[in-house]
This record gives C-alpha cells, sequence and structure tokens, in this order.
C-alpha cells in the first residue's frame, strides 16, 4: 500500500515538473531568442506601366501553416532590403494582424497573376486589428512602413519572385 501511493506521488511529481519545465523553457525562447532573417529568395517589384525594375528584395518565405501564422512576429528589425513574402494554396480575401509584431510595416496583398491589387500602410506593432484585403489575394507581401510610399508601389504594379 505504501508503495503503491509512493509511485503515484512520484508520477504526480514527475508530470507537474515536466508540464513546468516545458512552460518555462518557452517563455525563455521567446523573451531571449532574436530570430534572424533567412534568404529564400530574391522579388523583384514591378512597374505596371513600363515594366522597369521599381527594387530587388531579399526574401524569406511564409508558405506553411505555422510559417504563415508566425510571420514577422518577435523580430527586432527587418532591414530595407528584405521582406517577408506569403504563399497562399489559393486566391480569397485575405486579413492580416500585429499581434507580436514589433516592426511597423506596409502589407502588400497581390493577386495570382502578381499583380498588387490592396495595401495596408504603417501598420502599427502589436495592433490586433484586422487589416482587410481590398481584392482577392494568393501572396502577401510585408515590408518596412513607409517603403511602398518611397518607391512609389501602385496598385496595378507586379512582383516577380
Amino acid at each position: 500500500m505504501i508503495n503503491r501511493k509512493f509511485r503515484l506521488l512520484f508520477c504526480i511529481y514527475i508530470v507537474a515538473f515536466s508540464f513546468t519545465a516545458c512552460n518555462n523553457s518557452k517563455k525563455n525562447i521567446s523573451k531571449s531568442s532574436e530570430i534572424t532573417f533567412t534568404k529564400e529568395g530574391t522579388l523583384q517589384l514591378k512597374k505596371a506601366s513600363n515594366d522597369s525594375v521599381i527594387k530587388t528584395l531579399d526574401i524569406e518565405i511564409a508558405d506553411d501553416e505555422y510559417q504563415t501564422q508566425t510571420g514577422l512576429m518577435y523580430r527586432n528589425s527587418m532591414k530595407e532590403s528584405q521582406g517577408m513574402l506569403f504563399i497562399f494554396p489559393n486566391e480569397i480575401s485575405r486579413s492580416f494582424y500585429m499581434k507580436n509584431t514589433r516592426i511597423p510595416l506596409d502589407i502588400i496583398y497581390i493577386s495570382a497573376d502578381s499583380t498588387i491589387v490592396s495595401f495596408q500602410k504603417n501598420a502599427k506593432p502589436f495592433d490586433e486589428t484586422s487589416l482587410p484585403s481590398n481584392a482577392p489575394a494568393k501572396y502577401v507581401l510585408e515590408i518596412n512602413a513607409g517603403l511602398s510610399d518611397a518607391w512609389n508601389i501602385e496598385i496595378g504594379d507586379k512582383i516577380k519572385f
């Protein structure tokens, strides 16, 4: 009887310790680890009127559920020559938000034929307000806030990656 109680208490202790250890390690990772940019390709922004290159960016690609849900969360900075391209399996109306995102962003919605269809400019860090597209989009490009205007990117311009 005593041996059985001891085993039960020991098992409870191990389970409780495991949960505490897991929770603490997750908190330490998200607070202390810097997520760095990983170049996975290049993308050109092109003028629709004459096909000239506006800008060439190094891109990190988000193309699975975890990556598209996480995006640029927990990042402290991104260079002007960098962006994140979200690739979705279909073209529908999309909506993003800035939960846990520390960097102000311009969010560019892009159709399946690579045409820019909508913007959400100067999205504010940590804001959980829905930032919808104005038209169906298959791709979404996130760049530093203000660059859409600085580079004179317009609806109808294209991307190539």
